[in-house]
């Protein structure tokens, strides 16, 4: 294969991330925690625009275990999640011990579906297990329906957990996303909108709550001269390296929300007269995605039978990297035993969408390579 690699999704510098890392080389902080941490955690909280704290961590899949146990999920509780999201959303409801209760999505942004939401928390009260939490994701950038869930989660008093790991810059009336659950989760992946290489946050409304979270992400030490501990702690703090990369990378966060969203565009231009394919698209003017990937739904009824996979192996022949969508938490062999709510919108999104290249560092050559493929995949036989 002499063609380069075409990304779904890969890191973007900016080019200040190395002056943030090379200060804290000079300085000697390369430990868990220094100025490069708390001056990202300071940008995030002043970018989210909210009475809010902002605790940086290792990864988004850490922020959202302290989040369930800062809300108090423990062993033998009830979680409800989106079943339609990447494993890290469900798996640290299993560290705790705790049994996942998973919900359908709907088709306007394929998230938690409210009605599938309500029927699911009214049965398990029915059945004596009111749940503790409810992890609702935004989805590829798609906020959820927010006033709706909240409505339900204010209805029955049980708190949402607002997982935002592929949501930074997206925002629902004007509010970032991240900001609207009992506790929010960021993802710094190295795949994110911006990247640590690895790392999160977590994002509470309380000051006290935050700092609860960063002590147990610093193994829970007592304040005392010698190494004592009264709860079990976690070693979850981000480093003043990754943090350093973090600082640099929020100086270009604008740059690649844009971006990303004009690759959205492109997609949404170029099937506009393509009846077989959906683009995930923001419902109405309230919703604000970053389009952290674009996402298509393909209706082989429509085209003569070409399927999502056959679109898929159609770019990797051109080396160039797609992926269908995340195959829903219920269907996984790990979690397929486990209570769900809903009908198969979740199911038919999986079998029939398809992730496309979205990086914000996209050529116009990238791009020309992109839209060679389709016109060859939706032209031949049509």
């Amino acid at each position: 294969m002499n063609k380069s690699k075409i990304w779904l999704s890969s890191p973007h510098m900016g080019g200040t991330e190395q002056k943030y890392v090379q200060e804290a080389f000079d300085t000697n902080w390369v430990a868990p925690l220094g100025p490069n941490v708390n001056g990202f955690e300071k940008d995030l909280e002043q970018y989210l625009n909210e009475e809010i704290y902002v605790g940086a961590l290792s990864s988004g899949t850490a922020a959202i275990h302290l989040g369930l146990i800062l809300l108090g999920v423990k062993s033998g509780d009830e979680v409800l999640c989106q079943s339609m999201t990447f494993s890290a959303s469900a798996n640290p409801i299993m560290y705790q011990g705790a049994t996942p209760v998973f919900i359908d999505s709907e088709l306007d942004t394929w998230n938690l579906c409210p009605i599938a939401l309500e029927k699911a928390i009214v049965d398990r009260i029915s059945k004596g297990k009111k749940p503790k939490v409810i992890i609702a994701v935004d989805l590829y950038g798609m906020p959820y329906k927010i006033e709706e869930v909240q409505a339900i989660s204010e209805k029955y008093e049980i708190p949402i957990l607002e997982d935002s790991a592929e949501a930074l810059g997206s925002h629902y009336k004007n509010k970032k996303c991240g900001t609207f659950g009992e506790i929010g989760v960021l993802s710094f992946n190295g795949n994110k909108i911006i990247t640590t290489s690895g790392g999160g946050a977590i994002v509470t409304r309380n000051k006290n709550t935050k700092e609860k979270a960063v002590f147990l992400s610093t193994q829970a030490r007592d304040n005392a001269p010698h190494y004592q501990h009264s709860e079990v702690g976690y070693n979850y703090r981000m480093s003043n390296i990754c943090a350093g990369i973090g600082r640099g990378q929020m100086e270009v966060l604008d740059d690649h929300v844009k971006f990303r969203r004009n690759m959205h565009d492109f997609y949404v231009d170029y099937f506009r007269n393509v009846d077989s394919i959906t683009v995930l698209t923001e419902p109405n003017d309230n919703y604000f995605s970053n389009h952290w990937l674009s996402a298509i739904i393909i209706d082989s009824k429509k085209n003569g039978g070409k399927t999502r996979e056959n679109l898929r192996l159609a770019f990797e022949v051109e080396n160039i990297e797609s992926r269908p969508l995340w195959k829903p938490m219920h269907l996984q062999p790990v979690f397929n035993e486990y209570p769900y709510y809903g009908s198969k919108v979740a199911e038919e999104l999986f079998e029939n969408g398809l992730c496309l290249p979205s990086g914000s560092n996209l050529t116009n050559e990238d791009q020309d390579r992109i839209k060679n493929v389709l016109d060859v995949f939706f032209k031949a036989n049509s």
